[in-house]
């Protein structure tokens, strides 16, 4: 018996070697004196490795990003994302036999497959359209999804986010995917529920105007998009950056204490935010791109992320692992090469 504890200990090691496992986010870590594509993908390959082995689970807060993100960066090991790209599809495999865990879990991979697929072969594959397809049979008859509400914003606090989330999803399938049958009957059941349940938080306008950009319209009026380019605009804070708590009505804390508006500004409403002003057509240059840009740019902690608060608990920040996806997304949007070639 100990022998075979001792193997198994053995190989769990050698298993997690190839990527190694990032030091749990801290606050007070360093900044790096310098900007660094190899060190960003070090630390996302790490988390989002590490997520998918442990807990066996596509989650929104660590590797659904990771898996749009990553292709951007040219440098290091890509062994992890195609890892993790195969993790995806034997999930879907699984569902030929078996019945998902979660209808989240469904909605998880459609995305992170999607996603991927955008920013490789730039065509849809079997698993994603089968994962696409899969996800409309979970639809319930107000046009949302059983999407997990358990007090963790911005992410996983209310059931509208289900809904816009998987518009981004329809919106990054490749190969007209939104103009199925399938996928047209689904968004107009998702129009159908907006109307009754129109976003009340930045965040999730934010998440609507991303998928408007990507080719799903109905959801915004062109109105509403110009006026939430302008409520982002005025949200940036005087270092260029934007912070979490000014995106959401999130002010309580687990522990009673308030979120405060003038917060620092952090790697995930900064990158996602200037990510989408991009999409939107924001131009580099722009004095609010700019802004936001150098303080991507001088904001990445030597571990290769960029710091988020948890807007919910001080433990693990796990914000923090979509944040510095989304900040990859967004040097990506401004024209910033990221092979590796110039790190310091």
């Amino acid at each position: 018996m100990i022998r075979t504890v001792f193997t198994l200990l053995i190989l769990a090691s050698i298993l997690h070697a190839d990527t190694p496992i990032p030091k749990p986010t801290q606050p007070d870590e360093p900044m790096a004196p310098a900007f660094s594509a190899t060190k960003a993908a070090a630390y996302i390959d790490g988390v989002s490795l590490a997520w998918t082995r442990e807990r066996k689970c596509m989650t929104c807060h660590t590797n659904v990003p990771y898996m749009l993100a990553r292709p951007l960066l040219k440098t290091g090991d890509e062994s992890a994302v195609k890892e993790i790209r195969g993790f995806l599809e034997a999930t879907v495999k699984k569902w030929e036999t078996g019945k998902p865990r979660t209808d989240y879990e469904v909605l998880a991979t459609a995305f992170a497959l999607a996603g991927n697929d955008r920013q490789t072969s730039g065509k849809l594959q079997p698993a994603t359209k089968a994962a696409l397809d899969k996800s409309w049979t979970l639809q319930k008859a107000d046009g949302s999804w059983n999407w997990p509400d358990c007090d963790w914003p911005p992410l996983e606090h209310d059931q509208f986010y289900g809904v816009a989330f998987m518009a981004v999803a329809v919106g990054l399938a490749p190969d007209k995917y939104a103009e199925t049958p399938a996928a047209k009957a689904g968004l107009e059941k998702m129009r159908a529920y907006l109307k009754k349940n129109p976003p009340t938080e930045t965040h999730h306008r934010m998440t609507l105007l991303w998928a408007a950009t990507l080719g799903i319209d109905g959801f915004l009026t062109d109105e509403e998009k110009k006026q939430t380019v302008v409520e982002l605009l005025n949200k940036q804070q005087a270092d260029g950056g934007w912070n979490l708590p000014s995106l959401g009505p999130y002010t309580k804390r687990k522990d009673g204490t308030e979120n405060k508006m003038d917060a620092p500004s952090d790697g995930y409403a900064t990158g996602f935010t200037l990510y989408v002003l991009r999409q939107a057509g924001m131009k580099t240059g722009d004095p609010s791109i700019e802004k936001g840009l150098k303080w991507v740019l001088e904001n990445q902690r030597e571990s290769g992320r960029w710091f988020t608060r948890s807007v919910k608990a001080d433990k693990a920040h796990y914000i923090t692992n979509a944040g510095s996806a989304y900040c990859v997304l967004a040097l990506d949007a401004c024209g910033v090469k990221m092979t590796g070639r110039n790190d310091q």
